[in-house]
């Protein structure tokens, strides 16, 4: 499967794309913290790419399990001095990682190119809405309950087709929603 939109291409049939993410939480899963301040955060995102990143993953809210969401306000604060930052330096994509709407428009207004929604688009019914319109691609992602309960008790009957299931169901919402159905893409992670 090969994805076009603006300025870039990724064709996912030839070669596995790497995507790095940059976590601009005190209490990110990944990393700690350790990208928390603007200036980390954007040479992070350098090396990454210099490493060989094709996607550089930017967000400004833990979704580990069991964490708090934060507000609107600092959300923004963490991600869009960074993805302004980094915009005009680095040529791969930029991928927002975010469930609200207003936070991905803004982002994408600041030079951010796609959306990884954890909720796959469950969370905010404004976010298909701003992800159809930029005509981006996003990544749906599968999750139970949200990131505060995600790992209290999750249970599957059939797991695979439960999963299959939820996947057929947020990728027909996101096509009838106005998205193009070669720009999403699935991820079966957990949070």
């Amino acid at each position: 499967m090969k994805i076009s939109w603006n300025s870039f291409s990724l064709d996912f049939s030839q070669r596995t794309h790497l995507m790095g993410i940059i976590n601009t939480t005190p209490d990110s899963f990944s990393d700690g913290g350790l990208h928390f301040s603007r200036s980390g955060a954007v040479d992070a995102c350098i090396r990454l790419v210099d490493d060989g990143a094709d996607i550089i993953d930017i967000g400004g809210e833990s979704t580990r399990p069991g964490s708090d969401p934060v507000s609107l306000e600092e959300e923004l604060r963490r991600i869009l001095p960074v993805i302004e930052s980094i915009s005009s330096r680095v040529k791969v994509p930029i991928s927002i990682d975010t469930y609200k709407s207003e936070v991905a428009q803004r982002a994408l207004e600041t030079g951010a190119s796609m959306v990884n929604d954890i909720s796959g688009l469950r969370f905010d019914p404004g976010m298909a809405g701003v992800v159809s319109r930029y005509g981006i691609p996003v990544v749906i992602m599968h999750m139970k309950g949200n990131p505060k309960d995600m790992q209290k008790d999750p249970s599957y009957t059939a797991l695979i087709p439960e999963i299959s299931e939820y996947f057929r169901s947020r990728i027909a919402f996101a096509v009838d929603a106005g998205i193009a159905e070669d720009k999403i893409i699935i991820d079966p992670g957990i949070g």
